[in-house]
């Protein structure tokens, strides 16, 4: 069951008076310390959701950072509420893409991290309900996109001798069988990244990824200042953006230099298979 079947669901249990659990959130959060001080570091799909909760958080952490996507207005409310700076990219468009990293590069003054996130799905019902036009358009989006990005972010790096950090913002569906584009592109984006960190180990460019489990988003269309019940998920909750950016953090800090090739399941072990389950 999908999260948008479970939330229709859901809705009808509510209407049917079936209770339904209210559940909130304790979160805590690392307080900022400039562990990313002297980080310049891009994030595709930054205007909202994850993407803008990691560039705030890059942003309090003391990081340079700029955010990218298709709306310009977005970006720009974005970027004037956590003081960072944007420009437009449709990461469809892959012959745009070594002139956004080059502008970006010129912007910050010397990107030395990306971040992956751009990503669409598409949430087709079933396996019979997916088209050559959705299939073609979460792959361009959230494999064929960031494939070629970070070969000219990449290609940058190595031509200016610089170290630098790639973080690819995967799912917890990479981790299992699918039937759909989305969960195809993740489970490709989680074997590139441990092709890619090997690849870069000697070049001194880390490659790995976040991949969580239902987050609230305008993506998965869940709130995160509502109920939080999510029964699917492991903690029977949705996580919330600010916690898997704190991740994130870690992971393009120096801190986690010994890292590289790794995917970071944040969804409390939902996608493990024990032999009790």
């Amino acid at each position: 069951m999908s999260y948008k079947q479970y939330l229709k669901r859901s809705a009808k249990y509510i209407l049917r008076g079936v209770p339904v659990k209210n559940i909130t959130a304790s979160i805590s959060y690392l307080q900022p310390n400039s562990r990313l001080a002297g980080k310049k570091i891009i994030v595709t799909g930054g205007g909202k959701g994850l993407g803008a909760a990691m560039a705030k958080k890059f942003v309090d952490e003391g990081a340079s950072v700029l955010i990218s996507g298709r709306n310009e207005q977005t970006l720009q409310s974005t970027a004037d509420k956590i003081g960072c700076k944007y420009l437009t990219l449709d990461i469809q468009n892959t012959a745009e893409l070594d002139n956004f990293i080059s502008e970006a590069d010129r912007i910050l003054e010397g990107v030395d991290s990306l971040v992956n996130n751009a990503g669409i799905s598409l949430h087709e019902p079933t396996f019979f309900d997916v088209t050559p036009e959705t299939f073609d358009a979460q792959i361009a989006t959230n494999l064929r996109g960031g494939f070629f990005l970070t070969q000219s972010f990449t290609k940058l790096l190595l031509h200016e001798k610089r170290k630098g950090n790639v973080l690819f913002i995967s799912s917890e569906t990479g981790e299992t069988v699918d039937i759909r584009p989305y969960g195809f592109t993740k489970a490709a984006i989680n074997s590139m990244v441990q092709g890619l960190a090997c690849l870069f180990v000697k070049d001194n460019i880390r490659v790995n990824a976040v991949a969580p489990g239902i987050t609230a988003s305008d993506m998965t269309g869940i709130k995160s200042d509502g109920n939080l019940f999510l029964s699917i998920n492991a903690t029977e909750r949705v996580y919330l953006p600010e916690e898997v950016a704190e991740t994130t953090c870690f992971l393009l800090s120096d801190a986690s230099g010994c890292i590289s090739g790794q995917i970071i399941l944040c969804n409390n072990g939902r996608t493990i298979n024990p032999r009790w389950k």
